[in-house]
């Protein structure tokens, strides 16, 4: 069974190859296909790739937290500095004892709950922890300093719509004292019942059922701006429409809004299937507060509400790009900030970037949470991990070795953001691996007869981006590599890292 299992994986991998090279972009098919389909992850990244690839915004660390956790989706941060992990594939609820010893590790880990039905979304709320599964809400009474369970669990809501796409079920409990749950759609892109595609409220007991919003695809993560006390929610934008359309939504949530799907994407454009015969609920649809790439598919989010975050992040949310599956060239696969101007603008910057690089992925965020510590705690599901990143300026480990770095002129790293030149010039090493440019750049590595071009003092001659545009016309008899702009600027900082 588990070399048919093997050889079904093999040949799923081999058709999505085939769909990403052959069938038009709107079926492009390109990401950790085994992962997608059957939760298999990677070994995640090494402890030195972190401040090296993996970079962190000026003035915060990351480190390993935990790792050997296989599926870990929704973190629920405890007052003890204990964490809750759910792993839905598995049924269970884990329990991360807190770090008391101060060496950057839960001090141990044990099943709380186990046997649910696609555990998800977790909440705590008047000594109650609750806990979404697919098709319904769950609770038991939970001492939080202890981490102990003070009875048994039982469930209070049993009939959420189950079955088709988006199985994740979010609980959180508002201001208000509602208990909110998100219940994505069936289909990619369908006229659904109306309790999918929506975000629901209930009584703390399960009582009192209200569809608060609709015409949300797949909002899986939601959170209240502490300053304003306004609901937002992240939503997937539906697929097959191309690389860069629909973007995927921050929504403005307010009770009775319709948010566009499955008659509208993005900024009330009309849906090509559903959206002409319907153009009065694309007028009335409520438009993103703010769109995020395309198919990036945004998850998890978080207000910093901590007195110990820089200034600059107080009252910013975190997101988490999971990463785009139906997409030519894969984006999103980082975390977020996103930051509202005095007229409500919001400004998108990158918080933790490099899970992947020219196409290579290690990690896909899911969860972001702020910690009893202050710190920000970070699931991935695709490594198995949990990743802490904290105040504090530079992480304690160091970059890889395998990145020299030379003199070179002012003016050719100039243009470059400090934070970011490691992370560029490591995707331009994957690039430069990925083209076999050793084969004609270095003596080991070049072929018998071959006459290699080593590459020497670049540095004083290109900078980043008159290097990145003779890329895109070399002199013969070097070939034209199909790269895009930020592939070529890539690959021009490893090149002018290395000569």
């Amino acid at each position: 069974m588990k070399r048919l299992s093997l050889a079904l994986a093999a040949v799923l991998v081999c058709l999505a190859g085939a769909c990403h090279y052959l069938l038009p972009e709107r079926f492009a098919v390109n990401a950790p296909v085994a992962h997608m389909l059957f939760g298999v992850g990677s070994d995640g990244p090494e402890e030195s790739q972190f401040g090296g690839r993996i970079q962190p915004a000026a003035g915060f660390s990351i480190d390993i937290y935990a790792t050997e956790i296989p599926n870990a989706r929704w973190l629920r941060p405890l007052s003890s500095g204990g964490l809750l992990v759910s792993q839905p594939r598995s049924g269970r609820v884990l329990l991360l004892e807190p770090d008391r010893d101060g060496d950057g590790q839960p001090d141990g880990r044990r099943a709380l709950l186990e046997g649910l039905d696609l555990p998800h979304g977790m909440d705590l709320h008047d000594d109650w922890l609750y806990v979404a599964e697919a098709d319904g809400i769950g609770r038991v009474l939970f001492d939080e300093a202890s981490g102990q369970l003070r009875g048994a669990y039982t469930r209070i809501v049993n009939d959420l719509p189950s079955g088709g796409n988006h199985s994740s079920r979010t609980i959180r409990f508002g201001p208000d004292g509602w208990m909110y749950v998100s219940v994505g759609s069936s289909c990619n892109v369908c006229e659904d019942g109306p309790r999918r595609a929506a975000l629901l409220r209930f009584h703390p007991d399960g009582s009192g059922e209200e569809v608060f919003a609709t015409g949300l695809r797949n909002a899986v993560g939601f959170d209240w701006r502490p300053e304003t006390g306004e609901l937002y929610a992240t939503d997937n934008g539906r697929d097959l429409l191309g690389d860069d359309f629909p973007p995927c939504e921050l929504n403005h949530v307010v009770r009775g809004g319709f948010y566009g799907w499955p008659y509208a994407n993005g900024d009330r454009v009309p849906d090509p299937d559903f959206g002409a015969a319907n153009l009065d609920r694309v007028a009335e649809s409520i438009s993103p507060a703010h769109g995020f790439g395309a198919h990036s598919a945004p998850l998890g989010i978080t207000f910093v509400r901590s007195a110990a975050a820089p200034a600059a992040y107080r009252g910013a949310a975190l997101v988490a790009l999971h990463g785009s599956w139906n997409r030519t060239e894969k984006v999103g696969y980082k975390i977020v900030s996103l930051h509202w101007s005095a007229d409500g603008q919001i400004e998108e910057r990158d918080f933790v970037a490099g899970f992947e690089l020219a196409g290579d992925v290690v990690g896909r965020p899911v969860d972001v949470v702020e910690g009893a510590d202050g710190a920000f705690y970070v699931s991935d599901d695709y490594a198995g991990a949990i990743y802490r990143v904290a105040p504090g300026g530079a992480s304690t480990t160091a970059p890889p070795a395998s990145l020299p770095r030379s003199a070179r002129s002012s003016s050719s790293r100039a243009q470059l953001p400090t934070d970011g030149e490691d992370a560029l010039s490591q995707r331009g090493s994957l690039l430069y691996e990925r083209f076999e440019c050793a084969g004609c750049h270095e003596a080991a590595a070049a072929g018998p007869g071959v006459t290699f071009a080593p590459l020497r003092d670049l540095a004083s001659r290109y900078s980043v981006e008159s290097l990145a545009e003779w890329l895109a016309a070399p002199t013969p008899p070097m070939p034209a590599f199909p790269m895009n702009a930020q592939e070529r600027r890539d690959l021009a900082v490893f090149l002018l890292d290395r000569s």
